[in-house]
């Protein structure tokens, strides 16, 4: 990915933040038939460096990838088209045109297949309590039966991605005046992207 300095993100924390607030991860891949993207929620787990997440017995991915082939995760943020007519600086010189602000995040790493009910019950139990902790009633796994639970997990199997490079992009209008930004900030804020909104105004 191409990440000028001035839009790239530094701290660690920041990269682990934008995982889980968007853990719906596209894992790309290269195949037998090329390229492939599987569009997958992951777990963060920073204690063992990885990340892990489970496909359907049903995808050929698990199958056509192999331990340890190279693979890489990509994190889509917040992101909004902004319009150049949201500067105060282009009604004076009309030297701005129009872009996209965004924020992503891509982790590489080796892949490998767990395909055993514990992995995956394990998975899924965690995913389950993190998704469901806002619910006013939290779904849990043992509210369906035991049978129904074990023939689910039958149906799906464990991936895991050892992290060896992390890496983010922040284009927030870093590059342009403070009072462009802030604007178009502010006009986002009333379009509903607020998050966007917010990142834009504390971008530095």
């Amino acid at each position: 990915m191409y990440i000028p300095a001035h839009f790239a993100i530094q701290a660690p924390e920041a990269l682990h933040d934008i995982i889980r607030a968007h853990p719906l991860g596209a894992l790309v891949t290269l195949g037998p038939d090329g390229l492939d993207a599987n569009h997958i929620p992951f777990e963060l787990d920073l204690k063992r460096h990885v990340l892990t997440a489970h496909v359907a017995r049903a995808n050929p991915i698990w199958q056509q990838c192999g331990d340890g082939m190279d693979a890489m995760v990509i994190f889509r943020g917040q992101e909004s088209y902004v319009s150049p007519n949201w500067y105060p600086s282009k009604h004076e010189t009309h030297r701005q045109v129009p872009t996209w602000n965004y924020v992503v995040v891509h982790v590489h790493g080796r892949l490998t297949v767990q395909d055993n009910e514990r992995f995956v019950r394990g998975v899924v139990a965690r995913l389950t309590r993190q998704h469901e902790a806002s619910e006013p009633k939290p779904w849990k796994m043992g509210d369906s039966t035991p049978e129904y639970i074990d023939s689910m997990l039958q149906a799906i199997v464990g991936i895991e991605l050892a992290i060896t490079r992390m890496e983010g992009k922040a284009k927030l209008s870093q590059n342009r005046e403070d009072r462009d930004r802030l604007e178009a900030a502010q006009m986002l804020a009333q379009k509903g992207a607020t998050e966007l909104a917010e990142a834009m105004r504390t971008a530095k």
